[in-house]
């Protein structure tokens, strides 16, 4: 039997903890990347069970940071500043590629079990609401008022869209998985999500009244 001097030494609470951190830290400097000048002032963030995990979920929670870094730094932006424009269209890109990924990993599969229909269902019309937002968006002048007032709706609405998955709808569908699914399940997103990113043009469309 060995010795107490020859176990390595057991990790504290505190660096169990780092690893949703630095989890965080990472998807904020992916965002960072796009304009790495513009502070990216996220706060605070929902508690969730997932954020570092080596899974599906843990991946989706990755994303939803870089989002929420997203769009804290086009809140520090101006106008139609080379910034702003630059930021919201990488947030466009990401949030549609996102949800057209997370929709074919994870809620096509979820919707087949009646528990969990009605939370699929939530989720993927409020990628719908979101898209709308998003077009909606592009279309006006980024440089007016108004703009920044449509904006400040989409971030709101998006925040509680991911705040709801990652604390309800995520915790939910989990218990209906096994871990070769989610492993399975991320390995579709990372692919989808590659391939719509690439694809996907932002669309420019008046949806919404004044």
């Amino acid at each position: 039997m060995p010795t107490t001097a020859s176990r390595p030494p057991a990790k504290s609470a505190a660096s169990k903890a780092a690893q949703p951190a630095d989890a965080k830290r990472a998807a904020i400097a992916k965002a960072k990347a796009t304009a790495p000048h513009v502070a990216a002032r996220i706060g605070s963030t929902p508690k969730t069970k997932f954020r570092g995990n080596p899974d599906l979920f843990g991946r989706l929670v990755e994303d939803h940071d870089r989002h929420r870094a997203l769009l804290a730094m086009i809140g520090e932006t101006s106008g139609k500043s080379p910034d702003r424009k630059k930021l919201f269209r990488e947030l466009t890109l990401e949030l549609k590629s996102h949800a057209a990924a997370e929709e074919q990993a994870l809620w096509s599969s979820v919707m087949r079990n009646p528990a969990n229909t009605d939370d699929a269902r939530h989720a993927v019309a409020e990628h719908k609401a979101i898209d709308d937002m998003l077009a909606d968006l592009a279309a006006r002048d980024m440089a007016s008022p108004g703009w920044l007032r449509r904006f400040a709706a989409l971030r709101e609405e998006y925040l509680h869209h991911i705040a709801e998955e990652e604390q309800e709808q995520f915790v939910a569908a989990e218990k209906h998985l096994s871990a070769g699914d989610l492993r399975y399940m991320q390995q579709v997103f990372n692919r989808r999500k590659k391939e719509e990113k690439a694809s996907t043009q932002v669309k420019k469309q008046i949806k919404l009244k004044d």
